[in-house]
C-alpha cells in the first residue's frame, strides 16, 4: 500500500484514463437468431423424412424392379447397375446430410446424378425409355431435392430442366419421334417434375412461415423478459429509496429538532454519508458510457463540496457491468469515502474481465464492513475479506486494511 509522501494530496484532481465500452445492449435479431433456426429444424423434421422415404422408396420399390425385368435388354446391364448403385450412393450421403441439417457438396453429387443419368438413357432400350427402366431420368428430380433442400427454386427448375434435355435428346435419337412419343415426353416431364417442385415450393414457404413465428416469439419473449427486469429494478429502487428516506430523514429530523449539532464531525459524515447515496442511487438510471465512473464522480462530488481533497484515477476500459456489480463495488468505498477527514485517493482500474476499485485515505476514517447487496443492506464477510457474488455465479471480492496512520479499502470484480 503506497502513500503521498508529503502525507497526502496537495490539490484535489481527477484524472480520467481511457475508459469506455459498449453498453452491453442485445439486439432484437440477435435473440431471434437461436429460436428461428430451433422452430425452423423442429417443423421441416417430418417433411424432410418424407423426401427421403419417397426417393428411396421409389428407387427401391420401382426402379429395382424395373431393372432386373430389362436386365438382358439393356445394352450394357453392369453401367445400368453400377449407376443403380451410384444413386443410392449420392442418396444416402444427401440424406445423411439432410437429417443432421448439415451441407452436402450439392453440385458436385448433382453432377455425378447428370452423369448416370445420361449413362442409364445410353443402355436402355428404345421401347423402355418412357418405362421405368431408365430410372434415372424418373428419380432424378427426388434425389436433386435432397440435395437442394432449402435452397433456391430455380436452382431445382434448372438441375430438371437438364434432366429433360437429355432425355429429349435420347427420345429423338432412339425413337420415331412421332408425335405419340414426343406427347409421351411432355407427359413424363410434367410428370416427374410437378410433385419435387411443389414439396420445394411448400417447404420454402413453410420456411418462411417458420421463421417469421420464431422472430415473432423471441420478440415477445425480449419484452417481456425487459419488462420483468425492469419491474424488478423499479421495486429494488424503490426499496432503496424508502432505506434512504429512513436513514436520511433520521438525521435531517434530529437537524429539525435540535438534537445534532451541524457542526460535530460525526454528524456531518453521517450527512456526507447519506448525501452520497442518494447521488448513487440518482446516477445509477443515468444513461452514460461508464455507469461505475458515473457513479463513483457523484459521490466524489459531494464530499469534495465539503471541502475534502480526492483524487480520482481511472485507467483502462470498463467492461459493461449490470447495477448490483455496480452497486457491490462502489458502496464500501463510498462509505468509507464519506467517512474521510483530510484527502483521499479513490482509484479504477479496469480490464474485460476485471474491475478494482481502491481507496486510500488517513486511518481516522470510519471503515465499511462489506460490499452492500442488493437489497441495500451489507454482505457478512469471510477470513479471508471476500463476498459471496450474485446469483449468476460472479463474485465481487472486498479487501481492508487499516493501521494508525492509513486505511486502504478495495473491492475487486472477476468475469
Amino acid at each position: 500500500m503506497s502513500t503521498d509522501p508529503a502525507g497526502g494530496p496537495t490539490g484535489s484532481t481527477t484524472t480520467t484514463g481511457p475508459v469506455g465500452g459498449p453498453t452491453g445492449s442485445t439486439t432484437m435479431s440477435e435473440l431471434a437468431g437461436g429460436p428461428t433456426g430451433t422452430v425452423t429444424t423442429t417443423v421441416e423434421r417430418g417433411p424432410r423424412l418424407a423426401a427421403v422415404l419417397i426417393a428411396f422408396g421409389w428407387h427401391l420399390a420401382i426402379n429395382l424392379p424395373a431393372v432386373l425385368a430389362h436386365w438382358d435388354r439393356y445394352r450394357s446391364p453392369w453401367v445400368v447397375g453400377v449407376g443403380w448403385l451410384v444413386y443410392v450412393v449420392v442418396g444416402a450421403v444427401a440424406a445423411t446430410h439432410l437429417l443432421r441439417g448439415t451441407r452436402a457438396p450439392v453440385w458436385p453429387l448433382i453432377g455425378v446424378l447428370l452423369v448416370v443419368d445420361v449413362a442409364v438413357l445410353a443402355c436402355t432400350p428404345p421401347e423402355a425409355i418412357f418405362d421405368s427402366a431408365n430410372f434415372g431420368w424418373a428419380t432424378l428430380a427426388w434425389f436433386a431435392l435432397l440435395l437442394l433442400w432449402g435452397r433456391r427454386i430455380p436452382e431445382l427448375v434448372a438441375v430438371l430442366a437438364v434432366g429433360a434435355l437429355v432425355a429429349l435428346v435420347g427420345v429423338l435419337v432412339d425413337t420415331d419421334r412421332g408425335p405419340a412419343e414426343l406427347s409421351r415426353y411432355a407427359m413424363t416431364v410434367y410428370g416427374t417434375i410437378v410433385l419435387p417442385i411443389a414439396m420445394m415450393i411448400a417447404i420454402n414457404l413453410l420456411t418462411e412461415l417458420t421463421g417469421r413465428t420464431a422472430r415473432a416469439a423471441a420478440a415477445r419473449a425480449a419484452i417481456e423478459t425487459e419488462r420483468a427486469v425492469a419491474g424488478r429494478v423499479h421495486r429494488a429502487r424503490r426499496d432503496r429509496l424508502t432505506e434512504l428516506n429512513r436513514t436520511a430523514g433520521a438525521i435531517l429530523t434530529e437537524l429539525a429538532e435540535g438534537r445534532a449539532d451541524p457542526s460535530d464531525p460525526a454528524v456531518q459524515r453521517r450527512c456526507a454519508l447519506e448525501a452520497s447515496r442518494l447521488r448513487r442511487l440518482i446516477a445509477e438510471s443515468d444513461d452514460v458510457p461508464d455507469p461505475l465512473l458515473h457513479e463513483l464522480r457523484a459521490c466524489v462530488d459531494v464530499v469534495e463540496r465539503n471541502g475534502l481533497q480526492v483524487d480520482f484515477v481511472a485507467v483502462g476500459s470498463l467492461p459493461p457491468l449490470p447495477v448490483e456489480i455496480r452497486r457491490r463495488l462502489a458502496e464500501p468505498l463510498t462509505a468509507t469515502l464519506a467517512a474521510a477527514t483530510r484527502w483521499a485517493r479513490l482509484t479504477v482500474v479496469a480490464q474485460p474481465d476485471e474491475v478494482v476499485v481502491s481507496l486510500t485515505t488517513p486511518g481516522t476514517s470510519t471503515v465499511a464492513s462489506g460490499p452492500a447487496s442488493t437489497d441495500g443492506g451489507n454482505i457478512g464477510i469471510s477470513g479471508d475479506g471476500r463476498s459471496g457474488g450474485p446469483d449468476n455465479g460472479e463474485e465481487v471480492e472486498y479487501l481492508c486494511e487499516k493501521d494508525e496512520d492509513m486505511v486502504w479499502v478495495q473491492t475487486r470484480w472477476r468475469a
